[in-house]
């Protein structure tokens, strides 16, 4: 038995095949991005955490971030490029120690399959550049029932009063 073949069985029983099924092929991730920095220019654009979870796919402490406990109208935009990829409207308190959302802008995220622990879930990252910005759980509240588990370095948020930033190129 190859190592897939042991994830697959193994996913099989601890019931990751149904994470599989959340997020459509649709938004699975392309290969390139319209925006494309080497590893040193990211790194002169962001702090060393956001570096870490965006372009390393790092996860920061829960509870760390801010943006858990923001609750004013915006938009939370990818730190990276400033990509739109939430309305402050679909952000939920999901008592995990990170900003959650059940619902995302179109064309802002595209998911993969993660077999980092063994079983696979559904990562997001921004359709953009690329960075990673969390997982997709189904345990979230209606109307779509998921949840956007999203790491606060990897997010900006802009005040609905405020215009949103140009987009990185």
């Amino acid at each position: 038995m190859n190592r897939r073949q042991l994830i697959q069985k193994l996913s099989g029983l601890f019931g990751g095949a149904t994470l599989l099924k959340m997020a459509p092929s649709a938004f699975a991730a392309p290969t390139t991005f319209a925006v494309s920095k080497s590893p040193a220019q990211w790194q002169q654009l962001l702090s060393p955490a956001s570096y870490n979870v965006l372009f390393e796919e790092g996860t920061e402490r829960p509870g760390s971030s801010a943006l858990d406990a923001e609750k004013r109208s915006g938009t939370f935009v990818c730190a990276a490029c400033s990509n739109p990829l939430f309305k402050s409207s679909t952000k939920f308190d999901s008592r995990t120690g990170w900003p959650s959302f059940y619902d995302f802008i179109p064309a802002g995220i595209v998911t993969k399959t993660d077999y980092k622990i063994l079983f696979p879930r559904t990562e997001y990252h921004c359709a953009r550049c690329g960075g990673h910005q969390g997982h997709v759980f189904n345990d979230g509240p209606k109307p779509t029932g998921l949840r956007y588990c999203n790491n606060g370095v990897a997010l900006q948020f802009i005040p609905a009063d405020q215009a949103l930033p140009e987009l990185r190129t």
